[in-house]
């Protein structure tokens, strides 16, 4: 793997749409695999910097210390400066059945992630003129209910439209929805949970009704705008919609751990209701490309991606810290982070970028426990500064 070619500058957009494992057996296999230098017949199982090799050495270790203590499976890492790789590199078991090894081309569930990458959908939208983020969003699907308040997709995309979150068991559905629409019957016909713009209450089911809303503004089915307008023009070839029926090459198998801290196979869910909200999959170096092409203007205006990583307001005044798909902070340093993290059935992942260095960190795990964190991604950036 090579470093990535600067961002692309922005072309027209065509809207044609496209045709059970215990620990100790864990530790045996990982050091099978460290020991032996197990063989991956896909690609080598890391791209390098050699100028970073003290940093990636220090990186490794702490990442090696992550997995042991957590008991992970499979976890795979790339750093980037702007365009350029500076570490790629696949740890562990994408199958422990076959002990298939993680390499950077192995694709991870990266849950809430596919927030800000739909975001970015959003952004197209409104610099073709095709989207009011601040009308009701029946204005585009008109076929979801009214309900006492009025609901925009802005107050959707920072978490403040009033739209509830999970109950109970249902992130663990494993239906197959055919359809944006057919997956909005989970939560359309209840009441919301508050006035919109009043309080902040974190909501995938918020972005289900985006991905309908994008789908009535750009007059696309919603997989295939993003295929037309995000992932084909960034050149993403290894992000996907994670279809349970569909053969997926390098999909890794997804894990989660028992009540005695055993790694067992997670159960089978099936993401189609929720695709813009937490269903797609992708790895490291994918959500690099996307991150670098919202460090600075090209596949988006400026004026666009301030929008997107403005933190949104309540009525009240208090920020959010979320802007339209992405969290939003500074560190310690007084740099701006733009940041998400994912939590899935089998999966974790975490994107930070660095507006003001340049530094891009995406971590992925097939555990559903793993503690992929935005404390982790902070200390790895810290390592290659």
């Amino acid at each position: 793997m090579n470093a990535r070619a600067a961002t692309p500058t922005r072309t027209p957009r065509s809207r044609a749409p496209r045709r059970r494992y215990s620990r100790p057996v864990i530790a045996v296999l990982l050091g099978l695999l460290l020991g032996a230098g197990a063989a991956c017949t896909e690609q080598p199982a890391a791209t390098v910097d050699p100028g970073r090799a003290p940093a990636i050495e220090a990186a490794r270790a702490l990442l090696d210390s992550v997995m042991e203590a957590e008991t992970i499976p499979g976890l795979s890492v790339a750093v980037g400066m702007g365009s350029e790789v500076l570490w790629s590199e696949g740890f562990g078991f994408s199958d422990l059945t076959h002990g298939v090894t993680v390499t950077p081309l192995t694709k991870f569930r990266v849950g809430s992630v596919s927030k800000p990458i739909t975001a970015a959908a959003i952004g197209v939208l409104l610099e073709e003129g095709a989207l009011d983020l601040d009308a009701p969003v029946q204005t585009y699907v008109p076929y979801f209910p009214e309900k006492r308040f009025p609901v925009t997709t802005r107050q959707l995309a920072g978490h403040i439209g009033g739209i509830r979150h999970y109950q109970g068991t249902e992130n663990l559905s494993s239906v197959r929805y055919p359809t944006v629409a057919a997956g909005l019957a989970i939560f359309q016909d209840d009441p919301l949970i508050n006035e919109p713009g009043t309080e902040y209450s974190y909501s995938s089911y918020g972005w289900n009704l985006i991905s309908a809303v994008i789908e009535g503004a750009s007059g696309v089915p919603f997989l295939a705008y993003m295929d037309d307008v995000v992932f084909g023009p960034l050149g993403m070839r290894h992000t996907i919609a994670g279809h349970t029926h569909r053969i997926i090459p390098h999909r890794t198998r997804f894990y989660s751990t028992n009540e005695e801290g055993d790694v067992v196979n997670a159960p089978f869910v099936d993401n189609s209701y929720k695709w813009a909200g937490g269903g797609f999959l992708s790895t490291p170096e994918d959500l690099l490309i996307f991150a670098n092409a919202h460090l600075e203007d090209g596949f988006l205006e400026a004026e666009t991606l301030d929008l997107l990583f403005a933190s949104q307001r309540l009525r009240s005044g208090q920020e959010t810290g979320y802007g339209i798909g992405w969290r939003t902070s500074t560190n310690g340093r007084g740099e701006r982070i733009i940041s998400h993290t994912g939590g899935s059935v089998g999966g974790r992942t975490v994107l930070t970028a660095n507006r003001d260095t340049g530094l891009i960190v995406a971590i992925v795990a097939n555990l559903s426990s793993a503690p992929m964190s935005i404390g982790l991604a902070a200390r790895v950036e810290e390592i290659f500064r």
